[in-house]
């Protein structure tokens, strides 16, 4: 629901509908329910923008699945920015993320694609984030720190500069992460 929050903010883009798990009738924050996971197929005859939404926290198998099937179906996954957030010019972002409000992306930060960096997350300098992570509400990634695919950063916790994760790694919140020796 945040996400449609910073989506209406942004003020780039007008949300058609929501898709949900699995098909219901209704409404969601005043926008019409279009159909299930199992409808996107049919859905992509009419709409040319999709972005995933699902948070990510036992692990990222939900998100990268759904981002595969717009993927294939060639929706056009944008970035969608705060107007609340500061990215550096100099950072990359990749198609498909989200960055919540008052998250900051300082210099040649690189974030990969359908990834979530969430409310007041830092991301420093030379910090890489790649696809499919979900960095949480306070985290801090320090400069340099390579933050895997499929990884999740808990809230309020905060990487060594330079720290690498696994791929699919789950740093806990309030965590101190070092890296792997």
């Amino acid at each position: 629901m945040s996400c449609i929050d910073v989506i209406e903010q942004e003020n780039k883009f007008e949300i058609a509908g929501i898709v949900e798990k699995e098909t219901k009738n209704g409404m969601l924050l005043n926008y019409p329910i279009l159909g299930g996971d199992e409808d996107i197929n049919q859905l992509r005859t009419f709409f040319d923008y999709a972005l995933i939404t699902v948070g990510q926290i036992k692990n990222p198998t939900t998100r990268i699945r759904l981002f595969d099937i717009v993927k294939s179906l060639g929706f056009t996954m944008p970035v969608i920015i705060s107007p609340r957030a500061y990215v550096s010019g100099r950072a990359s972002i990749g198609n498909g993320t989200i960055i919540m409000h008052d998250a900051l992306i300082n210099s040649h930060a690189v974030i990969g694609c359908n990834s979530i960096i969430n409310s007041k997350a830092l991301i420093e300098h030379d910090a890489v984030v790649e696809d499919n992570c979900h960095i949480s509400t306070a985290a801090v990634i320090n400069g340099g720190a390579i933050i895997r695919q499929g990884t999740f950063v808990g809230s309020n916790a905060v990487t060594k500069e330079g720290a690498q994760t696994r791929e699919n790694d789950f740093i806990k919140a309030g965590e101190v992460f070092k890296g792997y020796a």
